[in-house]
């Protein structure tokens, strides 16, 4: 079974399975769960402090999600139409 599948159907499960079941697989995975999480990874705050930094200074220039959105669709049709 890949990987893939393994993801979707631990997902479905936990969606539905009964609390007792549920803490019981949490405690299993309980430290990488917490280990794991973006927030507690210092060098990932670190670039994230920094990119807000330079935006917020204007060294950086952003886009607002329109834009990003925008951007995408010029770009699909450009490749769609070569």
């Amino acid at each position: 079974m890949k990987t893939t599948e393994i993801r979707e159907k631990l997902h479905r499960y936990i969606d539905s399975a009964q609390d007792k079941k549920l803490k019981a697989i949490y405690t299993m995975v309980e430290e990488d769960v917490v280990t794991s999480a973006p927030w507690n990874d210092k060098p990932i705050i670190a670039e994230i402090d920094r990119r807000i930094e330079q935006l917020e200074s204007g060294k950086t220039k952003g886009y607002t999600w329109g834009e990003v959105q925008a951007q995408t669709v010029r770009t699909l049709k450009s490749v769609k139409s070569k």
